[in-house]
């Protein structure tokens, strides 16, 4: 009986190994983003679906003093609008700033690796 188990294992295990790899790869798959280009980020700012990017800017400049702006992006992110924005800080840090686009409310603010 182990036997005839063992052998009938080995011959689903790649099969269960597959379809196992497959459902990891499916949650563990990280969220995808794409990023919006200029005549998209003006269309929807002209229909008042952004914060402006000064807004942000001011929020950054408070948390982070004499801060230097080093990149910005707005992506939709799983169906969201969001700013990314890199900053160095005076103490040398790269830090990332996720703002929520349609809001203003900050998301995330880490080290950058």
């Amino acid at each position: 009986m182990l036997s005839s188990w063992l052998r009938t294992g080995v011959k689903r295990a790649p099969a269960l190994l597959a379809a196992a790899l497959l459902c990891l790869g499916v949650v563990a798959a990280p969220a995808m983003a794409r990023d919006l280009d200029q005549d998209e980020a003006l269309q929807l700012r002209r229909a008042g679906k952004l914060v402006p990017l000064d807004t942000l800017l001011q929020e950054v400049q408070r948390r982070y003093p004499s801060a230097r702006l080093l990149e910005v992006e707005l992506e939709i992110e799983d169906g969201e609008l969001v700013y990314e924005l890199e900053v160095l800080t005076t103490s040398g840090q790269v830090r990332e700033l996720e703002f929520d686009a349609a809001t203003g409310v900050l998301v995330k603010d880490e080290e950058e690796d």
